[in-house]
């Protein structure tokens, strides 16, 4: 295998499954892939999604190796690093107000023309404002993957929606998330873009950083990763990314 200093990560159905923790053994597995490389991982939740699925159970003996860990939550509109026990933002392209309104206004239009109907019931709320992005969970914030596999398993019915979506907000992309969201963020801040912000705050050439995904085919919402011209690697599942890690740290 090519020699990589850089390994990126997407987070749902790569390291974890759907909002789901990472289990012990892939705590395990990051913390010491973290020990020799730099590890980057690139996800449509917020930080606080983050926290909740990945750094709240990533348990590294040695804490020092969280400064190789760079986080890229919300598609990469926001970059955090370790730094003073810390998680610090290095950027944020954070949504103004208006913004924000504009991006909810189209939601609303979207569904009343497009004829698709939220399931029922909701499990929390469908938008959420991540500041750099406004998420909207067809399901709910918190939905069990039991019903999030059920609603859309097509993309249809997000095409449908974006389809309406799209002229309503020029300079905005609408990407989706997992298996029932639609993210927004300004145009061209997507998981290309995030590869770029890492080669450059690293220093780095796209040659030397392996970008992992469940969903890289065209379409999916790993695919854009494949602009930046970086190695992606294809995984089925969060057990596929465990066998592909012990791989990478046996070869050294």
């Amino acid at each position: 295998m090519q020699t990589f200093s850089t390994i990126a990560f997407d987070l749902d159905g790569t390291l974890a499954e759907s909002k789901s923790a990472i289990t012990e053994e892939m705590s395990g597995l990051l913390c010491s892939l973290l020990g020799h490389h730099n590890v980057a991982v690139v996800s449509g939740g917020s930080l606080q999604q983050f926290q909740k699925q990945l750094l709240g159970h990533l348990a590294c003996q040695n804490p020092e190796v969280l400064r190789n860990l760079y986080l890229f939550p919300t598609n990469g509109s926001a970059l955090y690093v370790y730094k003073d026990n810390i998680w610090t933002p290095i950027y944020q392209e954070l949504l103004t107000d208006a913004e924000k309104s504009k991006i909810l206004s189209a939601w609303d239009k979207a569904l009343s023309e497009s004829g698709v109907a939220l399931p029922t019931p909701s499990y929390g709320p469908v938008a959420e404002d991540r500041g750099t992005q406004i998420t909207f969970s067809a399901c709910g914030q918190e939905a069990p993957i039991s019903a999030k596999e059920v609603w859309d398993p097509d993309q249809k019915k997000r095409m449908a929606i974006r389809e309406v979506m799209l002229p309503l907000l020029p300079g905005f992309a609408v990407s989706f998330g997992g298996m029932t969201s639609v993210d927004v963020t300004r145009a061209g801040i997507d998981k290309a873009y995030a590869m770029e912000k890492i080669m450059n705050y690293l220093h780095i050439e796209k040659d030397v950083i392996m970008f992992v995904g469940d969903k890289l085919d065209p379409g999916g919402n790993d695919f854009a990763a494949r602009r930046s011209g970086v190695t992606c690697i294809p995984v089925a599942n969060a057990s596929d990314t465990a066998k592909l890690i012990r791989k990478i740290i046996s070869e050294g």
